[in-house]
């Protein structure tokens, strides 16, 4: 695959992770610009609005959830189930990321601004989602970035029962086959706990980002 391209470098100087604090969120403004985007990620950042309408807010959370690639678990039943659905990666990413941005979901927070900044950065080769299909139908998936051997998980969705979790357990088995060290799902939920996410201190989190970033792990 064609390595991704890389934008503009973004006109604003993001906080630092510890300038939240005790809190979640280290700053607030800029903007949604690639370069903003990436260099946000690359620093151990990822934006969500302040409240439901609210301004950005750049995010660290401590600790931070993540899935050691060596620990995702993976039952009986969901490897039976990976089985029943066709997985395909970045065919419909914008599709998938609609369907996360789906108002009907509780604590939704996706708008039009986030997606069309991620579709750029999809069209970039930045951004990808494992998408899972049934009959030809997208009823199922994920999508987040990635760069260099990390991947940050942004959100999934599913319509269908364990669709949500076959896209991720491609997405790990993809992870490991290309060389990825780091898998970021932001926060550890009980839902993700129950697939094998943990919770790692901030500072922890970014020393093996530095690590992942020295990565050549190509999508």
């Amino acid at each position: 695959m064609q390595a991704p391209i890389e934008p503009p470098p973004s006109a604003w100087a993001l906080p630092r992770p510890d300038d939240a604090g005790d809190g979640e969120v280290a700053g607030v403004g800029a903007d949604l610009a690639p370069g903003t985007l990436l260099a946000a990620y690359r620093t151990g950042l990822f934006p969500m609005r302040v409240g439901r309408r609210g301004r950005i807010g750049w995010w660290s959370p401590d600790p931070r959830g993540v899935i050691p690639l060596d620990g995702l678990r993976v039952t009986s039943s969901l490897r039976r189930s990976c089985r029943c659905f066709d997985v395909r990666f970045d065919t419909e990413f914008e599709a998938v990321m609609r369907a996360c941005a789906d108002a009907n979901r509780p604590h939704g927070w996706i708008d039009d601004e986030f997606v069309a900044a991620y579709v750029q950065l999809h069209e970039l080769g930045w951004a990808h989602s494992v998408e899972t299909w049934i009959d030809g139908e997208l009823v199922g998936g994920l999508y987040g970035i990635g760069i260099d051997g990390m991947f940050a998980g942004e959100s999934m969705f599913h319509r269908a029962t364990d669709a949500s979790k076959v896209a991720l357990v491609s997405l790990v088995d993809h992870l490991r086959a290309i060389g990825a060290t780091l898998l970021d799902v932001q926060w550890r939920t009980p839902h993700l706990e129950s697939l094998g996410a943990i919770e790692i201190p901030r500072a922890e989190y970014g020393e093996r980002l530095a690590e992942a970033l020295t990565v050549d792990a190509t999508w």
